[in-house]
């Protein structure tokens, strides 16, 4: 064993050695980068995620989180008692994960990278060692069922003491398996409490377990005692077997519900084929860099983003972009981290690798939102640790109650108010329910960001819709120029191009494929300075060619300083230092779903406005196309965010769908956006919901699963509160056994999960 001190009250954190050198393997930045992400705004700090091994309640939770905090450098802890998953922000100058994975295992909380390639295998040997806990209990509760049966079913003095006494015996040898064996995850967790001084939702219950053995044993041993009228084992049995059964039961739904994170998480190969020269090696696909060739075969995923330069074959991104149908890729085609290579051999030359790549960003947002907790989840925590203390005060006060009139009555009172009070059904009411719906919409291409908005979502009574690459596809065409005296269309064309190739909005590719087209053979970037893109507005930078230089702007006419011309179709423009000098004019056709989802929600009762920085005349033909009265254009970021505001102050709820390119501002502000598109970047999207797949059908899916969700969430709550008014009081009246207790307890939080559950059966029956 070890020592390391590093709590603020300086009290020494002992460590196992195995554990403390495994954990400092992780304290080099290569090795943590693996699963942590630099923190926006604050230098050297990382954001680290991991997973929680011997959780089970909110309390535990509230225990991390406190013996985290407790460490210099730790600035933020995040813990989810439904997901077993949390994020912490520390600092890397002060602090190494295996200072703060120490305080976690010094609490009795293992923590383990969230892409621990040896996660899988601890799960299923978790899941092998719990089906052999309930086996165990379930075959001994039988015979000691069948053993307790004649003293039910017979007339006091029909059985002689001693085949009683052979009975009670027999019993107690039955009942030692599960004492031993089945009940050792309770008996651990409760040790570990008593010597932190803390408490969790096994103590009451560890506590209960052992009054019910230790006075049944009594009873068993002197049956003439002060406990031997009666013995519990059938009872205690029957109690551990239903508890150890819902656990597995929740396990195994737990499982289901993370499913979708762990799908995407785990699809990156762990080694790649390079190309060296002439050979091929085979090397970690951390040691893959930009520029690199690889090669995929069939069944194998695609380890970086990058463009295939030889070979044509189908791709599976049906994970990553929510596109249910294989798509053909073929040379010259962009290919995604995590996609799948379905048919053919190809070779991929590496354009990002790492934290760059799409799928990093999926995935660190997936991550960031299973440790969220809606406000509902918050208040759960925070009562979870003063009700346990209340449970054994009840419990306490039961039992001294009843002692002077049957001790033995009062002490299995006091057991069955510590088993049916756990509020295991009400810590998981709220997170079950928004990860199960988190975990579906993830498989159907929409990224929630924030459990919590699925609550506001259902709260929302207007939408407003930027016009741009969100009613409108974003695969737009140039249908001609307008260009001032003494500028020639090729000019112009290619000056906006040479701007337009920084950026990744649908106009600016829109620009550089019609250059591409009308100029193949000056397909070539120009050296640019100061370039910047100014959101909602357009790009402008200095360019040097042929020993001159030129400030151009390619954006908005307004931004431009070009004249209106009377058409309405999109436009946008270019200028000079003398001003304007052609305006671009470009084909743009609804999305094929747009008016199905407007009036999908207008039928809801939403009302459905259109804000965009295009010009008037193109904003209204949307409009009038779609049937929304509300269309401003001309507008600004900031016009938009004083529109929504406005909104906000009459005591509307908004919500916000745009292409997350140029509405951070309005995004933030609202009570829900979603940023729509598959060119969003996502580590700078400010959106509640991410659109995968950039289809507007999956903006109603998202607000049928939140309706959905906070249906299920009400039910679960109020089915958790009904189940604790309603046998608390039973319990403390001595009208409830500790089997029915047992049975009660584990019922409840199987209900709560396996309700939660249906959020999920219901996406894949839509799927399918």
């Amino acid at each position: 064993m070890t020592d390391i001190t590093s709590s603020t009250t300086g009290a020494p954190l002992t460590v196992a050695e195995e554990d403390r050198q495994a954990w400092q393997l992780l304290d080099e930045p290569q090795e943590w980068q693996v699963f942590s992400q630099t923190t926006p705004g604050k230098p050297e700090c990382w954001s680290s995620s991991v997973v929680f091994e011997g959780m089970h309640c909110a309390a535990c939770a509230i225990t991390i989180e406190q013996a985290l905090k407790a460490i210099p450098g730790v600035q933020e802890v995040q813990v989810s008692a439904a997901s077993h998953r949390g994020r912490i922000t520390w600092k890397e100058s002060v602090t190494r994960p295996s200072q703060w994975m120490a305080a976690a295992a010094q609490a009795g909380y293992r923590a383990l990278p969230a892409n621990d390639v040896h996660a899988h295998e601890r799960r299923r040997h978790e899941a092998r060692q719990m089906v052999w806990r309930v086996s165990v209990a379930g075959m001994c509760m039988m015979q000691v069922m069948m053993y307790a049966t004649p003293s039910y079913v017979t007339a006091p003095g029909e059985i002689s003491p001693n085949l009683i006494g052979l009975l009670r015996w027999a019993s107690w040898v039955l009942s030692l398996p599960v004492m031993v064996f089945s009940c050792k995850p309770f008996f651990v967790n409760a040790w570990r409490d008593l010597k932190q001084r803390q408490i969790s939702m096994d103590l009451p219950v560890a506590l209960g377990m052992l009054i019910a053995f230790v006075v049944s044993s009594l009873g068993t041993f002197d049956p003439e005692g002060l406990f031997g009228s009666e013995v519990y084992f059938d009872s205690l049995t029957m109690f551990v077997f239903f508890l150890l059964t819902g656990r597995w039961l929740e396990l195994r739904m737990r499982d289901k519900t993370a499913g979708a994170l762990e799908a995407v998480m785990n699809r990156l190969p762990d080694q790649v084929v390079r190309q060296v020269g002439d050979q091929w090696q085979r090397v970690s696909i951390r040691k893959l860099v930009v520029g690199d060739v690889i090669e995929v075969l069939p069944g194998q995923a695609f380890a970086g983003d990058g463009v295939l330069i030889a070979g044509h074959s189908e791709v599976d991104e049906a994970l990553l972009t929510g596109e249910s149908r294989p798509l053909t890729r073929g040379v010259g085609d962009a290919v995604i981290a995590g996609s799948h290579n379905l048919s053919g051999r190809v070779l991929v030359r590496i354009t990002q690798v790492g934290a760059a790549t799409r799928f990093a960003q999926i995935v660190n947002l997936m991550e960031s939102a299973s440790v969220t907790k809606p406000q509902v989840a918050v208040l759960a925590d925070r009562w979870a640790k003063p009700f346990l203390w209340g449970v054994l005060i009840a419990a306490s006060a039961s039992a001294w109650y009843g002692w002077q009139q049957s001790p033995a009555h009062a002490v299995m009172v006091a057991v069955s108010v510590l088993v049916v009070t756990c509020p295991c059904a009400l810590s998981l009411a709220t997170p079950s329910a928004m990860l199960a719906a988190a975990g579906a919409l993830a498989r159907g291409g929409v990224l929630v960001r924030r459990l919590s908005a699925l609550q506001r979502l259902t709260e929302v009574d207007t939408v407003i819709f930027d016009k741009t690459g969100t009613l409108t596809r974003d695969d737009f065409t140039v249908s001609s120029v307008h260009v001032r005296d003494g500028v020639s269309p090729q000019q112009a064309v290619f000056l906006a191009s040479a701007l337009a190739r920084q950026s990744i909005h649908p106009v600016s590719r829109a620009l550089v494929a019609y250059a591409r087209q009308t100029m193949p053979a000056q397909d070539a970037a120009l050296e640019l300075q100061g370039f910047e893109e100014k959101s909602g507005q357009g790009l402008q930078a200095r360019l040097q060619r042929d020993g001159q230089t030129m400030d151009l702007r390619l954006g908005s006419a307004a931004f431009c300083g070009a004249p209106a011309l009377s058409s309405d179709q999109l436009q946008v423009s270019l200028a000079d230092a003398h001003g304007w000098m052609a305006t671009f004019e470009l084909n743009e056709a609804l999305r094929e779903d747009a008016a199905a989802i407007v009036k999908s929600l207008q039928d809801k009762g939403l009302d459905v406005r259109i804000l965009s920085g295009d010009g008037v005349a193109a904003v209204q033909r949307v409009a009038r196309a779609l049937h929304v009265e509300s269309a401003r254009g001309l507008c600004t970021p900031q016009d938009k965010l004083q529109q929504l505001q406005t909104l906000q102050k009459q005591g509307h709820r908004v919500a916000m769908v745009g292409d997350g390119l140029n509405d951070g501002p309005v995004l933030s502000g609202a009570d829900v956006s979603f940023a729509l598109g598959q060119a969003v970047p996502l580590a700078q999207a400010q959106a509640d919901f991410v659109l995968l797949g950039g289809q507007l059908r999956d903006l109603l899916n998202a607000w049928q699963h939140s309706t959905l969700t906070m249906k299920i969430v009400r039910q679960n709550l109020v089915w958790a509160l009904v189940y604790n008014l309603a046998c608390i009081p039973l319990a403390l009246l001595g009208m409830l056994p500790a089997w029915a207790a047992g049975l009660g307890m584990a019922t409840s939080s199987l209900v709560v999960v396996l309700n939660a559950l249906r959020l999920s059966t219901n996406a894949k029956q839509k799927n399918s």
